[in-house]
């Protein structure tokens, strides 16, 4: 494929004239009930850029939510799928298994946080990593209760919309769900901070109203595990006071109580670590991985400490795609990228020119309350002037506003008022500074 030119260009109006032809399409094939943020209809894309049907070149922010972090197409990741797909595409690593499975699982066990000894799992989604986390934990430990937090997002299947905390629109209507399934209340230091400047700053304070509830509501013998996004991903990108996260690990050590940490949204690269759990120096008892695993292909894995991955009974777990030869090839060529392009150190790049444009914008304009996140997963949250209140309309209007002038930007949040950036790796400073300009003056419009 020759190179995508990477500038943004509109030649017709978001969404075109093919784009609007394929859109009544997918309204009389596909089921109503999936969403469509922006429906341009893509034919490629690259470094920062997708490309439309009708030639619109529009500026990346989203990364297919995080999922395309070392750009879409990666050239290591083409070759890499290409000679696997002519070699085989399917076996099946449960009936008659291949290498490329046994070397994903010995990356994820050499780059994911923790000194002892592990072992990995390969599932195709984030949800079947959760699932099978909790699966892995209460054969361990022989318990039943489980603990996520307000904000929290953990997928779409019945016990991840147990895990997630937002009933629309990913719960509502779909119950029962999986029982046995607590909420504690999550450090979310802006938000804390308008009731108590303490909570805002002291981690451990914030850990101790969660324990406190963990506690008095479930008890630690009857707890199997304590799940947690490190930094939140669809509840915001909310980033807990530090302290927090060493204190829950602290607690769940001595109680018996499993930490998983869920970085399918935080891992690989996109905080300016590794993982997310790094910038806190914790090490999860178990770490759930997918979207940006596979530079684009569907992969996700459960990696851990080996006691805890070892403890449920053969063929206990699996799938008959999990581990696919074609997605562990391109996970191989993904680790690979993020070594040796030096993309961890690009993403703290990305976090600086980021937050230095937002932080002038917030110096000026009241609307955003607060800047937050790690590396090229940055987060502003939108408010009413002179207020703390969440302000969802115009948060829309911006997104809106910015998809029709040529970037895609995503929203999230319970209270529906976050934009998210979530760009590429791979996108120059040059596109990067024009997107923001963009959402800057569009800001300002409205």
């Amino acid at each position: 494929m020759a190179s995508l030119e990477q500038t943004r260009q509109l030649v017709t109006e978001i969404p075109g004239p093919k784009s609007l032809e394929l859109d009544k399409r997918r309204t009389s094939a596909v089921s109503a009930g999936v969403g469509v943020t922006l429906p341009v209809y893509v034919a490629r894309a690259g470094g920062g850029i997708v490309e439309d049907v009708d030639g619109n070149r529009l500026i990346d922010l989203g990364s297919g939510i995080a999922v395309t972090t070392i750009g879409n197409s990666a050239p290591r990741v083409v070759d890499a799928v290409r000679e696997q797909v002519a070699e085989f595409t399917h076996t099946c690593f449960m009936v008659t298994p291949y290498q490329s499975y046994v070397a994903v699982a010995e990356e994820l066990n050499r780059i994911t946080p923790g000194s002892g000894e592990k072992r990995s799992v390969l599932f195709n989604s984030g949800a079947e990593a959760v699932e099978n986390s909790v699966k892995i934990a209460r054969s361990y430990t022989r318990k039943t209760a489980v603990a996520a937090f307000d904000h929290a997002y953990h997928g779409r299947t019945n016990m991840a919309m147990a895990l997630t905390a937002k009933s629309m629109p990913y719960k509502s209507g779909f119950g029962p769900f999986a029982p046995e399934i607590y909420r504690a209340p999550m450090s979310y230091p802006y938000r804390d901070g308008l009731l108590d400047k303490d909570l805002a700053t002291d981690g451990e304070l914030a850990a101790a109203r969660a324990i406190s509830v963990l506690d008095k509501q479930i008890g630690a013998a009857n707890l199997a595990a304590v799940i947690i996004e490190p930094i939140q991903g669809e509840g915001g990108f909310i980033v807990p006071a530090e302290g927090f996260l060493p204190a829950l690990v602290d607690w769940c050590r001595k109680n018996n109580v499993v930490f998983i940490a869920d970085e399918v949204q935080s891992g690989f690269a996109r905080t300016g670590a590794m993982f997310a759990c790094e910038h806190e120096g914790i090490e999860p008892d178990l770490i759930c991985t997918a979207k940006g695993i596979a530079g684009g292909l569907p992969l996700s894995a459960v990696t851990g400490r080996a006691e805890i991955m070892d403890a449920p009974h053969v063929s206990g777990l699996g799938g008959t795609f999990g581990g696919n030869p074609v997605a562990c090839a391109a996970a191989l060529a993904s680790i690979a990228t993020i070594e040796n392009d030096g993309l961890i150190e690009r993403a703290q790049q990305i976090e600086r020119l980021i937050t230095d444009v937002l932080l002038r914008m917030q110096a000026g304009d009241d609307r955003i309350g607060d800047v937050r996140g790690r590396g090229a997963m940055i987060a502003v949250e939108l408010v009413k002037s002179g207020t703390s209140e969440p302000d969802a309309e115009l948060t829309n209007k911006l997104a809106t506003a910015a998809g029709a002038a040529g970037v895609i930007v995503l929203t999230c949040g319970m209270y529906g008022n976050i934009v998210r950036l979530l760009p590429p790796l791979t996108i120059s400073d040059e596109l990067l500074t024009e997107g923001l300009e963009v959402l800057r003056l569009l800001l300002a419009d409205l």
